[in-house]
């Protein structure tokens, strides 16, 4: 680090000029300039995720899974024996639904070994660059119906070695005392909501209205921009640390408490409850597209509403609920005490499930009136489930991160996402139902697992919210 000498300014009385690394740390809203960078390029990224899954199933089901053609899919007869020999014969939008949902559920779980091969062989730079190349290829390869499997396996690895590392970087451009990371976060994760917002109303828009593969491209497009500006500002990160200097940290740990061991086998048992509170939520983005083109109204003003745009829609409401369910607790933290973790996810639950109810009500006028239904019952579901979902995933994702076992917080964050792996997956198989039961049944069944959740979660408040509770801690540990 250069010396400072004194200059003509300091003794004239002019303020001095603040040095480069100084004006760089916060350059972007106040924060390190490589924030700025960090979030368009997850902006790219998000952006191409959310086009392509936009269009997924509404392509499988209504194209490339049909009879005609889905045997010009590569390796398409091993995989669905596959899934055959465990859930029997499949039909076309059922074997649609199960491999939406399989992929749904596989992006959250390869994370978890792209956090690995950073920290072991790549570091975070090279794995982060090899991910948006092999995203970009995946979609790319979507235009072509032989080589869809290739294409979702290089979206799998890209996601896994991009999502969890990126966030990674967010937080090491601030030390461990900087109390601004917490709002890098926030906006990192606005730049994810406007993408998801954006990317249905123009890949899904290409994708329905002009054709398929344009959607996908422009999501291939997408990711390509995130790649540039990746690399032109990686100038502005901070050096990683070499790998040979993480092996030298081998003090001994301190061994895990008896607490520490109840708490981590109740957060593991919790995982199964956890996906039964996200079903309605997740379902959206696969049964629900399929049934609302059957049997929704989408003509709004003489045009037809691209199927997609209900993704745009219920990304727009999940981000208004989520700032309303952040002003309504600080609101009631003022004049009451603010809740715990798993009351309010069993609140959010409790609230979740009267979104798919509503959609029984729909279903059965359909049912009556053999009519279609109008876009304000999209509307409510959004709504009702957004309200709820709000307490669900954030919350819990607080409550792994306070009560995991000190040394293991990382390793519980990735156990908290397996129930977003198992959710999507029994999703895609609840959705092959769509067909096989009444609209009525379908949705009922969905409000009563997640009703279900509502009801375990309050249970296990009762019998272990003392172990969760750190106040209870302290007297133990005397």
């Amino acid at each position: 680090m250069s010396a400072v000498l004194p200059s003509d300014a300091a003794t004239s009385g002019a303020p001095p000029t603040a040095a480069p690394a100084d004006r760089l740390d916060r350059a972007f809203l106040g924060h390190p300039v490589g924030l700025g960078w960090l979030a368009f390029c997850e902006f790219w990224e998000r952006f191409s995720y959310y086009g392509m899954q936009a269009l997924l199933v509404l392509y499988l089901s209504n194209y490339l899974f049909l009879p005609e053609n889905i045997g010009n899919v590569a390796g398409i007869d091993s995989l669905r024996a596959m899934i055959e020999s465990v859930t029997g014969p499949r039909k076309t939008q059922q074997l649609a639904s199960i491999v939406f949902g399989l992929y749904a559920g596989l992006v959250y779980l390869t994370p978890l070994l792209g956090g690995i091969v950073a920290d072991r062989w790549l570091g975070r730079t090279r794995t982060i660059t090899i991910g948006a190349v092999l995203m970009a290829l995946g979609h790319f390869l979507m235009a072509f119906d032989r080589s869809f499997l290739l294409a979702i396996a290089c979206l799998l690895v890209g996601v896994g070695a991009f999502k969890g590392n990126i966030a990674a970087q967010v937080g090491s451009l601030y030390k461990p005392q900087d109390k601004r990371r917490a709002s890098a976060f926030q906006i990192f994760m606005l730049a994810v909501q406007i993408a998801v917002i954006a990317s249905p109303l123009v890949c899904g828009t290409l994708g329905e209205k002009v054709a398929w593969h344009w959607g996908f491209g422009a999501a291939g497009v997408g990711m390509l921009i995130g790649l540039i500006v990746y690399l032109a500002g990686r100038r502005y990160l901070p050096a990683e640390e070499p790998r040979q200097a993480k092996a030298l940290d081998s003090a001994p740990k301190a061994p895990m408490s008896g607490r520490d061991k109840r708490r981590l086998v109740l957060l593991v048992c919790m995982i199964p409850v956890l996906m039964l509170s996200i079903v309605g939520n997740q379902q959206f983005n696969n049964a629900y597209p399929l049934w609302a083109q059957k049997h929704m109204d989408m003509v709004l003003l003489g045009w037809s509403v691209p199927l997609t745009w209900l993704q745009a829609l219920d990304a727009t409401t999940s981000l208004l609920t989520m700032l309303g369910s952040i002003a309504f607790w600080r609101w009631w933290a003022e004049r009451r005490r603010e809740p715990d973790e798993l009351t309010k996810m069993a609140l959010g639950s409790a609230l979740a499930c009267t979104a798919p109810l509503l959609i029984v009500l729909a279903a059965g006028m359909i049912e009556q009136d053999h009519g279609r239904v109008s876009l304000v019952w999209t509307i409510g579901y959004n709504l009702l489930n957004n309200l709820g979902f709000a307490n669900i995933l954030p919350v819990g994702l607080a409550l792994y991160s306070r009560t995991a076992p000190q040394r293991m917080e990382g390793l519980m964050i990735g156990c908290y996402y397996l129930h977003l792996f198992l959710g999507n997956t029994f999703v895609g198989w609840l959705a092959g139902l769509l067909d096989e039961i009444s609209g009525p049944s379908f949705w009922a069944l969905h409000a009563g697992l997640v009703g279900s959740a509502a009801v375990l979660l309050l249970l296990i408040k009762l019998a272990f919210g003392k172990l969760l509770d750190d106040e209870h801690a302290k007297p133990a540990a005397a």
